[in-house]
C-alpha cells in the first residue's frame, strides 16, 4: 500500500500528535496507548513528546534516534482531523 509522506508534525494535548500528510491530509494519532511499551515509556514527559519531528523525507516522525513512528503506522491507524 502506498501511504502519503508526512508534511509535519505538532504535538496536541493527551498524547495526540496532528499529523499533516502530502495529499493535504490531516489525521490526529493517539499515542497513549503505546505508554505501556518501553521503548515509547519516554514519551511519558511532555517537554520530550512536544519536540516531535518530521523525519527526512517523510518516512516518519521522531523524537530521538530511539523513538520513532513510520508514516504507515500514523496513516493507517490516525484519525481524519474534519476542519
Amino acid at each position: 500500500m502506498n501511504c502519503p509522506k508526512v508534511r509535519s508534525v505538532k504535538a496536541a494535548d493527551n498524547h495526540a500528535l496532528i499529523v499533516e500528510f502530502d495529499n493535504n491530509e490531516k489525521k490526529r494519532y493517539d499515542v497513549t496507548p503505546l505508554l505501556e511499551k518501553e521503548m515509547f515509556a519516554p514519551l511519558k514527559n511532555a517537554a520530550l513528546f512536544k519536540a516531535v519531528r518530521v523525519e527526512q523525507g517523510g518516512w516518519a516522525v521522531a523524537w530521538n534516534d530511539e523513538i520513532d513512528l513510520s508514516e504507515f503506522e500514523l496513516w493507517s491507524k490516525g484519525k481524519e482531523v474534519v476542519c
